[in-house]
């Protein structure tokens, strides 16, 4: 579920002082904890709104109440849009493919699927990564052990639908449209490395405007497909708008602090917690049917993921 523009491979707009008053307000675990459950429960969120709201009404809303918690941290610490015709040529592009394109397939997704899973095709994004990283990224090179996860991540996606079975009862298109959300996140990163690397701009800035032209981007495709509602159902709108606040503006701003204060590579695990979270929570809240398969499946998936973003250790360097 991660929504973060990130091209330089740091964070410009965070504080670098680990004992600043912001960083002993709350242990990085209690954060990363927190971004866990607030992801795991985003696909609970989604069948909710779903369920009284067209998906891309869903979709807008959770992008509206995003873009406010963003917009008001960016006037917070006074930050401003970037700038540039090109850069907001390239954000566009950033907008469509990480936010307004699977947020808006996963909500049509959950029409079909249970919650439990489109939270385990989601956890497919490393494996779609790792496989594209090897054709668009020249400098990401092959080990065995990652093409074995990556064989074995996908080998753990058959075995969570049940392909021994014919894949009898799945639906095939709420799946298909679950794994091309998931496959449209690694696209959208690439694409940010190659076209938005050294711009200058903050990410919280970058990530700001990521979300502002994803939401002009819904708010002109929306009332094209949809109809207004009849009546307001007050769950389902407390479901989108906890969906945007927390899983799309708050998530954001948590998952800065993570990467800012522990590394990339410990704030990225958050992407393994996420479908056992989204797998409980369909099961206890929403009472979605649960067999020996997915969670099995999932554990091969997950760790299949976990090989693939494994990197080799750079050799030391001789001295003369």
């Amino acid at each position: 579920m991660s929504t973060v523009t990130t091209p330089t491979g740091r964070l410009a707009d965070a504080p670098s002082d680990p004992s600043s008053p912001a960083r002993r307000r709350l242990d990085w675990r209690l954060r990363f904890a927190a971004l866990s459950l607030i992801w795991g429960f985003s696909f609970l969120l989604i069948k909710v709104g779903t369920g009284a709201y067209a998906p891309f009404q869903v979709t807008l809303g959770r992008l509206l109440f995003g873009t406010a918690v963003l917009a008001a941290a960016m006037a917070v610490r006074r930050e401003r849009l970037p700038r540039g015709v090109r850069v907001w040529g390239h954000l566009t592009v950033a907008a469509f493919l990480l936010n307004a394109l699977p947020f808006s397939l996963f909500a049509y997704a959950e029409l079909t699927i249970p919650s439990t899973l489109a939270g385990i095709c989601n956890a497919t994004s490393p494996l779609w990564g790792m496989a594209l990283s090897l054709i668009a990224l020249s400098e990401d090179r092959p080990t065995r052990v990652r093409v074995a996860g990556l064989g074995l991540g996908f080998l753990g996606v058959l075995t969570v639908l049940g392909a021994w079975q014919g894949f009898h009862g799945l639906d095939a298109t709420g799946t298909a449209l679950a794994l091309l959300g998931s496959l449209s996140y690694p696209i959208g990163w690439i694409y940010v490395r190659r076209t938005l690397a050294g711009t200058g701009d903050s990410h919280l800035s970058m990530t700001g405007a990521q979300l502002l032209l994803a939401t002009v981007q819904l708010a002109v495709v929306t009332p094209l497909f949809t109809t207004l509602p009849t009546r307001v159902s007050v769950g389902p709108l407390l479901a989108i708008a906890a969906l945007g606040a927390l899983g799309t503006g708050l998530a954001v701003l948590l998952q800065y602090g993570l990467v800012a204060e522990v590394g990339p590579t410990t704030a990225q695990m958050v992407t393994y917690f996420i479908p056992v979270i989204a797998t409980a929570a369909g099961v206890a809240l929403l009472g979605e049917a649960l067999t020996w398969s997915t969670p099995v499946g999932a554990a091969i998936v997950l760790t299949g993921a976990a090989l693939t973003q494994l990197r080799p250790k750079p050799r030391p360097t001789s001295r003369p």
